[in-house]
């Protein structure tokens, strides 16, 4: 699908045909294009369009470059950022003299929203360079806003883990397994994001020095440099955040292991308080000829007596001594 925009009173304006408005498109936005989209924008733009396959491609040098006069710069954006399990997938930009073209498999929010407050608002966005700086702005303000609801869940996540609980041990630890699985969740959020914010960091830096190329204007350069310092921000917040994860993952295991070894040391102590009883009742077990206590009236009220004050004592002294 191709839905193209032109240029209304310093608006953009979704235009009907590509082909009947050739000349006064700005921007082509490609979502899953077929090989006969992708020909015809082609065409129209003089430039070979990449495909997915090449879109998908790691490096550098497949990602930004120059051809016949345009600019590709890919960037890995998430999608479906409402869930836990944001799609990743890469936009390619394109920037061939006076116009955008972007290339994409995904729907970006940043895609959704932009558009329409372009068409309501005047922003500016009156050519391709201009349209690609808002794209890339409300880009960052998306990831900027993930990332603050990311912090926020991890905050309760914190709390979750250090408040302290009245509750089983068995219902203790099955809120830690959801600690855990809730801990991985904001793992792969952050780490997607922070990939996410590498790739535009790249792109930043790739159009800076594009706009020198071209020569664009001072309020473009500017803006471009704003950008680049936002997405550092960013990417710093993002490995801060992955720091903080990785402590809490840490400190989610040692409170595992520390209910761990509090129900270890409740067995423990049992096997210890009741081990002299035991050895009472064995010895009391014997089948011996001479054995005084078994012909005594009171034998057997002794014995169960001395079994308790056996297990009392190791009890008492453990007390004491604060090992319970």
């Amino acid at each position: 699908m191709i839905k193209a925009f032109v240029v209304d009173n310093d608006r953009l304006r979704l235009a009907d045909d590509l082909l009947a408005n050739s000349d006064k498109i700005v921007w082509a936005d490609l979502l899953n294009p077929t090989k006969e989209e992708e020909a015809a924008i082609e065409a129209w733009l003089g430039v070979a369009i990449p495909t997915r396959e090449e879109m998908e491609e790691i490096e550098i040098s497949s990602r930004l470059y120059v051809e016949d006069g345009a600019y590709f710069m890919t960037a890995i954006l998430p999608a479906q950022t409402e869930a836990d399990d944001p799609l990743m997938s890469p936009v390619t930009f394109v920037l061939a003299g006076n116009r955008l073209i972007t290339v994409r498999y995904h729907e970006p929010k940043a895609f959704k929203t932009f558009p329409l407050r372009a068409e309501k608002v005047a922003t500016g966005c009156t050519s391709g360079d201009t349209i690609l700086i808002g794209l890339l702005e409300a880009i960052v303000d998306r990831l900027a806003d993930i990332l603050e609801r990311a912090g926020r869940d991890i905050e309760t996540i914190s709390r979750d883990i250090f408040e302290a609980r009245s509750t089983k041990v068995s219902k203790r630890n099955r809120d830690f397994q959801e600690l855990l699985k809730a801990i991985g969740r904001k793992e792969d959020i952050a780490s997607s994001i922070r990939d996410s914010l590498i790739s535009l960091q790249r792109l930043a830096g790739f159009l800076a020095h594009a706009s020198t190329q071209t020569k664009m204007s001072k309020d473009i350069r500017a803006r471009i440099k704003t950008l680049s310092r936002d997405v550092l921000s960013l990417a710093d917040h993002a490995t801060f955040l992955s720091q903080k994860i990785n402590f809490l993952l840490d400190a989610t295991l040692g409170m595992i292991s520390i209910e761990q070894n509090a129900i270890i040391k409740i067995f423990s102590v049992a096997a210890v308080i009741f081990l002299p009883p035991t050895l009472v009742a064995s010895i009391y077990g014997m089948n011996f000829d001479i054995m005084p206590e078994l012909k005594w009236q009171l034998g057997y009220p002794f014995a169960i007596g001395l079994m308790i004050v056996s297990a009392i004592l190791p009890f008492w002294y453990f007390r004491r001594r604060g090992w319970l």
